[in-house]
């Protein structure tokens, strides 16, 4: 039998359990055709690089098949009656990924970065500058009013 990864994105208002409903669903198409399905996996919520049947953001799944065309076939036409599903990519692989996908272990890294608020850059929406100005000047801060760090300026046409 082949081995295939099979990548696909729910809409937005469908809820988590129901994408891993989803999830299960579609692997018990695979197993009823003569497959396995030796990973599943949830990988939350994320934003999409564009609209997308009008969704801003997507549920993602990942299922590693080892199942005949056949099956895969019958998933997909599955998944493209299913409203909930928006996009599905499958591709056949010369060996199944062990272990979490790249997906999840990077969501662990995420998740243990300190979060950090609207204001904590320097020289954005009120850093230590003051202001919009950053380092340069700007819109305020410390080096005063609109100029910047250029001084003031000969007017135009005047040679020095």
């Amino acid at each position: 039998m082949a081995l295939y990864e099979c990548v696909f994105i729910a809409r937005q208002d469908v809820s988590g359990t129901q994408v891993e409903a989803l999830l299960e669903t579609f692997a018990q198409v695979i197993v009823d055709q003569g497959g396995t399905v030796p990973k599943k996996e949830y990988w939350g919520l994320k934003n999409l690089a564009y609209r997308m049947k009008k969704n801003r953001k997507g549920h993602y799944g990942l299922m590693n098949i080892d199942a005949p065309s056949a099956a895969v076939k019958e998933m997909e036409r599955t998944m493209s009656i299913n409203e909930d599903i928006i996009r599905v990519l499958t591709i056949r692989v010369d060996e199944l990924e062990e272990g979490p996908s790249v997906a999840m272990q990077n969501k662990g890294r995420a998740e243990e970065r300190p979060r950090r608020g609207f204001g904590d850059r320097p020289g954005g929406f009120g850093g230590d500058r003051g202001g919009f100005g950053g380092d340069r000047g700007g819109f305020g801060g410390d080096r005063g009013g609109f100029g910047g760090d250029r001084g003031d300026r000969a007017p135009a046409g005047v040679i020095e």
